[in-house]
């Protein structure tokens, strides 16, 4: 029986990268996992190499509409949502003074709004039942900043205030909410932002003093602590999971 055993577990752009390494930690661990992504296939393909129940769903965390449907649908399919990890996450990189005004749009509408609407259409459920647990993923650099992600460190800094407030209102319903902050993490994304340069891996590398990036697994264990019955009294808190990078 692993820590997270009968519960009910919604984890957002988990088709790949952090979020799929996220859902196969809560399977590994007993939950149902809920793949959603805004790509259906990956979040199929993701349920089906998971077992155990797993499902894939589209959800577009930008839309209410899409977002409410795929709530809607998991709770008449399971009567309970016991978890909800926020992941879905999108940055182009670049200097915040030649930057995109469109994009600003995007990085603010995937990274925060997409945490208000899937909490908007969670929390109430869980408060009906008086139990359950949120996990945001927050990133370092919505803690301390990081150049060439200006929009994306406001957006990020913005989940984990958010997180922090949803903490203290849900609490007297048993509600826990906590954020886990990711330092450079090896997924396609970032290899996306100029991973795949081997002069920035190797800086990079070379800051942490793990002297390794990230791997999902990595972040995937912490955020399943944090969603189990073991961390029932842990709240309102942010956890980076850095290697050491930044340390607080």
């Amino acid at each position: 029986m692993g820590k997270l055993a009968e519960k009910i577990a919604i984890v957002t752009g988990a088709g790949q990268g952090i979020g799929r390494g996220i859902a196969e930690k809560l399977a590994a661990e007993g939950a149902t996992v809920v793949v959603t992504d805004v790509n259906e296939a990956t979040a199929k393909e993701t349920a089906d190499a998971l077992g155990g129940g797993a499902v894939g769903l589209h959800a577009d965390v930008t839309s209410r509409e899409s977002v409410d449907a795929m709530v809607a649908q998991v709770h008449r399919d399971h009567g309970r949502i016991d978890v909800l990890v926020n992941n879905a996450g999108w940055d182009v990189a670049g200097p915040f003074v030649d930057s995109d005004p469109a994009d600003w749009d995007k990085v603010i509408a995937i990274n925060l709004y997409g945490v208000l609407n899937t909490c908007r259409a969670v929390l109430p459920l869980m408060a009906e039942r008086g139990a359950g647990s949120v996990v945001n993923l927050g990133s370092d650099a919505g803690r301390v900043g990081s150049s060439g992600e200006a929009v994306y460190s406001a957006a990020k800094g913005g989940v984990i205030a958010f997180t922090k407030t949803i903490a203290r209102e849900m609490a007297r319903k048993h509600v826990n909410a906590n954020c886990v902050c990711p330092g450079p993490t090896d997924t396609a994304l970032f290899a996306s932002m100029g991973g795949d340069d081997p002069k920035l891996r190797e800086s990079l590398t070379r800051a942490i003093p793990f002297r390794r990036l990230a791997d999902p697994s990595d972040l995937a264990n912490a955020v399943a602590f944090l969603a189990s019955d073991e961390a029932a009294y842990i709240t309102g808190q942010t956890v980076s999971v850095s290697g050491g990078l930044t340390m607080s």
